[in-house]
């Protein structure tokens, strides 16, 4: 028999929920016919209260070493773990793809199926601001040339593979300087992809246009803190938070992904955490898309399409109105999956 393909992988555990998670997506990796190693690191609260530069160098170090990593969700508390990892990183591009599941109850009759591509750095994020006296407060906005065209790269390069459209979307008639130096470089960007529709959208109408006619969107490349924005209201939307996997990408000088994470858009729901009743899909569809990045593109689609299907077959978690628990849910996407390998 020939040797089993394997995959080796840093795993950020964190807080609340993240415990749950991991197990979840163990349970699915171990129905893969390939070998998943996990390389785990804690960063949780009580570890980074510890020694959190002794926390964040394994976490580094195992990144470092396989090049990619699942992160499961962290207590922000004086700093954003999050945060550091995307400045140790240098994560300059974040994508999360959100996409209506059929029998999951929304607000909204439209068929979303929508990739937001968000510069990582950058915006008004990267500029606490301070106080000038008592009535007056004053922040820094950011647009850097380089992660805006990696996004911009990113976003066509994803575009032309899907057969869709780019939307660039900012305030670039407000802010003229800074977002309208973003549009410019997607612009440039945009010339070497003439097979691939451009247009830009103010942001303010683009989410006027998202929520009459969320079919007309497919990929969708912002500034850092509209594409936040986009992305919660995206998933509301499509029904729930926890619907929502993310990637974070970092690019070496040729252009190419150097490292790679990727998490469920959720909190740690500390209230649950424990009880067995979190929905993992959102971490199981960000192992989707971790498995495809590295090359197992027919093994991300089947986990995907499992989640997918087992959600629209009415085996759903308590959030999206049904009565599995976490670890039900997850037999039933291992179900779904085993019958498609």
């Amino acid at each position: 028999m020939p040797e089993r393909e394997s995959l080796q992988i840093a795993e950020f555990l964190g807080d609340g929920i993240s415990a749950e998670l991991s197990a979840s997506v163990h349970r699915v990796a171990a129905a893969l016919p390939i070998d998943v190693g996990f390389h785990a690191v804690d960063l949780s609260l009580p570890t980074r209260n510890r020694d959190a530069e002794a926390a964040y160098g394994k976490a580094m170090a195992a990144i470092s070493a396989h090049g990619v990593a699942m992160k499961y969700p962290t207590v922000t508390d004086g700093e954003s773990p999050n945060k550091v990892l995307r400045e140790r990183c240098n994560f300059s591009v974040i994508h999360r793809p959100v996409a209506s599941i059929p029998g999951v109850k929304t607000r909204h009759d439209g068929k979303v199926d929508l990739h937001i591509i968000r510069i990582a750095v950058g915006g008004t994020y990267e500029d606490a601001g301070r106080r000038i006296g008592d009535d007056v407060a004053v922040s820094i906005r950011v647009i850097e040339r380089r992660p805006s065209r990696e996004a911009a790269l990113f976003a066509f390069r994803l575009a032309r593979r899907l057969h869709a459209g780019v939307v660039s979307s900012s305030k670039h008639t407000i802010q003229v300087a800074t977002d309208g130096l973003f549009e410019q470089i997607v612009k440039d960007v945009a010339l070497d992809f003439p097979e691939v529709p451009h247009r830009s959208e103010l942001f303010d109408s683009l989410l006027y246009k998202l929520l009459m006619k969320p079919e007309e969107y497919r990929v969708v490349v912002t500034p850092n803190e509209y594409g936040d924005f986009l992305s919660d209201m995206a998933c509301g939307i499509v029904g729930s938070i926890g619907l929502g996997a993310s990637a974070s990408y970092a690019f070496d000088t040729a252009g190419a992904v150097a490292l790679a994470m990727f998490d469920p858009a959720g909190g740690t729901a500390p209230d649950i955490a424990g009880k067995n009743v979190c929905n993992p899909a959102a971490a199981l569809l960000a192992f989707a898309m971790l498995l495809t990045h590295c090359g197992f593109r027919g093994l991300g689609s089947m986990v995907d399409n499992a989640v997918r299907s087992a959600i629209a077959n009415g085996q759903r978690t308590r959030d999206l109105g049904g009565t599995l628990d976490t670890t039900t849910f997850t037999e039933a996407v291992v179900r779904a999956l085993s019958a498609s390998i």
